[in-house]
């Protein structure tokens, strides 16, 4: 049986650190399909209390077991010190340190069937230790400052009627679903049981008791007060709370047996995180906008007094998204990743004006961040650089984490460029070029327009390896010979909320005009050949795809990953019914607007590009269905067609060789049409 040791940290790290010096200088090369299997996703930066190390994971492939897997690592904040405190595991997530310093803690599962659980390492030596036995699925835990108790957020735990229902374990009982949100992507159906609650933990006997007698309602990010006497944590008590959009911010006095009362309500954000100021007087928190506008909001913070009253929103007049909250700088500010026209950066408000400082002056793509005793930590990448632990010094970034710095140091990227242009109805847009290595200028050359996924969300300065990204895809292209475009269209954030919300309500129009004209500006530009186009893009990327082919014939080849071109059929299939009622409206009450978004499939008779539709067997996010149904409308018509459905994928794929087949589908259906 393997354990969770860290006694094989020095070995690691010498493997991983030495690789560098021996292949720098071995020349470069472009990226290759065996590349993708050696790169490393460096994810969720934690920091200890004194500020002088970071946790965080690393998810490389196994390609013998044919599954990713995750191992928990640790940084000092010179730098110097790297230690690899676990194997890697088929699931590890969540580190963070005791507040002592003296333990690192995790969820994690040895098995690829077995449920998350809570692990602690002793930091001075030995295996990790599991300090629950609970029989749900444990998402997320939190610390109390004394060290004592850990809020777990667990998922899946029956109550004595639901749990005494007849069933063997070869005969799965009925699914009995009575929820309006009765379907998620990686959760699957949604029945009580997989109703979040949170529990407390002994951290020294190990018992664990529910925060609330009442488990009717979900109960979910957990945030401690700084004396450990008061847990703050989001519910929502209404009637039918998939249906509201809304949440409520509460505080439980657990000196009074877990006693709560209501602090504030405020609409669903993109992310959540409480977060308490050092004097234990305020909470802060993000807040969204209505659900008719749900997939349209950038995230604001708001701060409110744990006395009550109104809250203050710190960035009302920021007019861009923060997320990722943190103090642990100076008392009168809070830390955030503010996304802005292409990049996502560090930057701090301050709790009396609201005013944002920006603390990285260069571009980059952050995705994380941790602070603790005035030090500040991001996860970061850049055009030419994976995502890394950095540290933020004075202004700029210095490297913590070097996990990929060996094969950065292989590969010859394409160039990336920033480019403005106008939209027919005169709007600005922005986007990016992605020339392929070795670009010769006065040469046209084949051109794939690469969609982002959301519409919430942007291109960015960066490169994410993961399977999701659109840089790694559009830099896989221009390893091919390829030119890519990426365009930040009306819809998506970092331009403001008018910007964004364009969109709503009718989809498949700005954004179409939007995608359409970068194709033109960069065919002006004597880059793109105007008869060797392709498109393609995963998720909204896909939906978007479809939408640009039924409304333009000028391409070549399309790649539909993870779309839909009918949304009228994803009602009740995917997971996103109430912003459908909010946003568009109940079908039986009026169609119009429903046909009128679907407008892929009811004129499929328009499209006339070669196309192939991929997707996830078991995607609730946007199910493979939604493919199925523009794959039939093009192949009854004699329109060259392909579907390729991946067994047992989510939205998301996580099987190394399921993406490695895509990554290389891909690139061939497009060789085939635009060479």
């Amino acid at each position: 049986m393997r354990t969770f040791g860290i006694h094989c940290a020095v070995l690691a790290t010498a493997v991983v650190f030495s690789a560098s010096a021996s292949t720098a200088a071995a020349g470069r090369h472009r990226l290759q399909l065996d590349d993708f299997d050696r790169m490393a996703e460096v994810e969720s930066p934690a920091c200890s209390p004194d500020g002088q190390w970071v946790a965080y994971t690393v998810t490389t492939t196994d390609r013998e077991d044919d599954e990713k897997k995750t191992a928990v690592w640790m940084v000092n904040w010179a730098g110097t010190e790297h230690v690899q405190a676990t194997e890697p595991l088929s699931s590890a997530s969540q580190p963070a340190f005791s507040p002592d310093g003296r333990y690192l803690s995790f969820l994690g599962a040895r098995g690829a069937d077995e449920k998350d659980h809570f692990y602690v390492i002793d930091r001075r030596g030995g295996e990790a230790r599991r300090l629950t036995r609970v029989d749900g699925n444990i998402l997320d835990y939190r610390w109390s400052p004394d060290g004592k108790q850990v809020a777990l957020v667990i998922a899946g735990i029956l109550s004595g009627a639901e749990a005494a229902r007849p069933g063997t374990a070869s005969v799965p009982k009925p699914i009995v679903l009575d929820r309006q949100a009765f379907k998620s992507d990686h959760g699957g159906y949604l029945t009580a049981a997989e109703r979040p609650r949170i529990y407390v933990l002994d951290a020294a006997t190990g018992t664990v008791r529910p925060l609330s007698a009442d488990g009717r309602y979900a109960e979910q990010h957990p945030a401690w007060s700084p004396d450990s006497t008061q847990l703050a944590y989001v519910s929502n008590h209404d009637v039918n709370p998939d249906l509201s959009g809304a949440a409520d911010l509460y505080v439980a006095d657990l000196r009074a047996g877990g006693a709560a009362r209501q602090l504030a309500r405020f609409y669903l954000p993109n992310s959540q995180s409480l977060q308490w100021t050092a004097d234990g007087r305020r909470i802060a928190y993000s807040i969204g906008l209505e659900p008719r506008l749900s997939a349209y909001i950038h995230d604001r913070l708001a701060l409110i007094d744990v006395a009550g009253g109104t809250p203050a929103v710190l960035t009302e007049g920021l007019d861009r998204g923060v997320s990722h909250p943190v103090f642990g700088g100076p008392a009168d500010r809070i830390a955030v990743l503010l996304e802005d026209d292409g990049s996502t950066y560090p930057a701090s408000i301050g709790l009396g004006d609201g005013k944002a400082r920006r603390l990285v002056s260069s571009p980059l793509s952050a995705t994380a961040q941790c602070g603790a005793a005035g030090h500040l930590a991001v996860l970061a990448s850049t055009d030419g650089a994976a995502k890394e632990i950095l540290a933020v010094d004075n202004g700029r970034t210095r490297p913590l984490t070097h996990h990929n710095d060996a094969l950065m140091a292989e590969l010859e990227l394409g160039t990336v460029e920033d480019m403005a242009f106008k939209s027919p109805d005169g709007t600005e847009i922005h986007g990016m070029i992605v020339k392929p290595p070795g670009f010769v200028p006065g040469r046209r050359y084949p051109t794939i327009l690469w969609i982002h996924g959301g519409p919430q969300g942007q291109d960015e300065h960066g490169l994410a390896f993961d399977a999701y990204s659109p840089e790694l895809k559009r830099q896989w292209f221009a390893a091919h010979g390829y030119v890519s475009i990426a365009v930040n269209y009306r819809g998506g954030s970092g331009r403001g909320a008018a910007f964004q919300r364009a969109i709503a309500g009718d989809w498949g129009h700005l954004e179409v005009m939007d995608l359409l004209a970068a194709v033109d500006h960069v065919v002006a530009l004597g880059i793109a050949d105007p008869d060797h186009l392709g498109i393609g893009g995963w998720s909204y990327g896909g939906i978007l795809t479809d939408y640009t082919i039924a409304s333009d014939q000028r391409f070549k080849a399309a790649v539909s990953g993870a779309g839909s071109g009918n949304q009228l059929s994803m009602f009740g299939s995917d997971q996103y019914a109430m912003q459908y009622m909010a946003e568009i409206g109940a079908p039986w009450k009026d169609p119009a607007p429903w046909i009128k978004v679907s407008y892929p499939f009811f004129h499929a008779d328009r499209i006339k590009t070669p196309t192939l539709f991929v997707g996830g067997e078991k995607d609730f996010n946007v199910p493979i269905a939604g493919g199925e149904q523009m794959y039939l409308a093009l192949k009854v018509q004699g329109i060259p067609a392909q579907l390729v459905v991946y067994p047992g994928q989510h939205h998301v794929f996580e099987r190394p060789s399921y993406i490695r087949d895509l990554t290389e589908r891909s690139l061939a259906w497009y060789d085939q049409y635009l060479r």
